[in-house]
C-alpha cells in the first residue's frame, strides 16, 4: 500500500476512535461475510464493524493515546467503532458471539479507557443507561436538575454516581434520626401566644 493510502487509512482509523463512545476489537476467523453483516446491523445506527490492518491501527492507536491495544492487534482483527449506548453494543456482540462462537471479543476502549475482553462480558451485563439513571433520579426525590446533568453523564460515571449516593444516604440518616427531637425540643421551647398579642393580630389595620 503506496504511503500516501496509508496515512489515509490511519487517519480515518484515528477518527473513529476519537468519535467513538466504545471499540471492541474482535477477531473474527471463520466467519462468514453475511454473518460480519449481521453483526455490523445488530449494533445499531451510526456504529461500524470494520476488518482493519494491524500495523496501521497500532500507529492510529498510539496516536489517541491507546497504546495499550498494541498486544491485541495480532491476527485477523474487526473493530466495532460504536456511537451510541456502549451497554447495548456489548450486548450484541455478546449475543453474536453465543450463537456464532467463531467471534473471539480481544478487548477494547470504552468512555476512552482500554478494557480487556472480562470488562467487556461486564459491560453487557449492566442494566441499561435508562434503567440506571432513572434509578437514579428517582432516589434524589425529584430533583429535576440534577436528574437532567445525570443523564449526560458518560456511562464510566454511573458506578461512581451510585456509590456517592449510597454514602449520601448514610451520611443523611443520623440527620434524619435526629430531626424529630429537634422538633420536639422547638415545640417546647415555643412561648405561647397571649391573648393581648392573639387580639392585636386580628385587628384591622384601620382601627389602630
Amino acid at each position: 500500500m503506496p504511503t500516501q493510502a496509508k496515512a489515509a487509512v490511519i487517519d480515518e482509523i484515528t477518527e473513529r476512535f476519537q468519535n467513538s463512545s466504545a471499540a471492541v476489537l474482535t477477531e473474527y476467523r471463520g466467519l462468514t461475510v453475511a454473518q460480519l453483516t449481521q453483526l455490523r446491523r445488530s449494533l445499531g445506527a451510526g456504529s461500524s464493524y470494520a476488518v482493519v490492518k494491524n500495523t496501521l491501527t497500532k500507529r492510529a492507536a498510539d496516536e489517541v493515546g491507546f497504546s495499550e491495544l498494541g498486544p491485541l492487534l495480532n491476527g485477523p482483527t474487526a473493530i466495532a467503532f460504536i456511537e451510541g449506548d456502549p451497554v447495548e453494543a456489548a450486548k450484541a456482540i455478546r449475543d453474536f458471539a453465543k450463537a456464532n462462537p467463531l467471534l473471539v471479543v480481544k478487548g477494547g476502549v470504552v468512555d476512552g479507557r482500554t478494557v480487556d475482553a472480562s470488562e467487556v462480558t461486564r459491560l453487557a451485563d449492566v442494566e441499561p443507561r435508562e434503567v440506571l439513571l432513572a434509578k437514579l433520579a428517582g432516589a434524589m426525590k425529584g430533583n429535576l436538575t440534577k436528574a437532567a446533568g445525570l443523564f449526560q453523564a458518560p456511562l464510566s460515571q454511573v458506578a461512581r454516581l451510585a456509590a456517592a449516593l449510597q454514602e449520601k444516604k448514610a451520611a443523611d440518616a443520623p440527620a434524619e434520626a435526629a430531626a424529630p427531637a429537634a422538633d420536639e425540643s422547638a415545640a417546647a421551647d415555643t412561648t405561647p401566644e397571649t391573648p393581648d398579642t392573639a387580639e392585636a393580630a386580628e385587628a384591622p389595620a384601620g382601627d389602630a
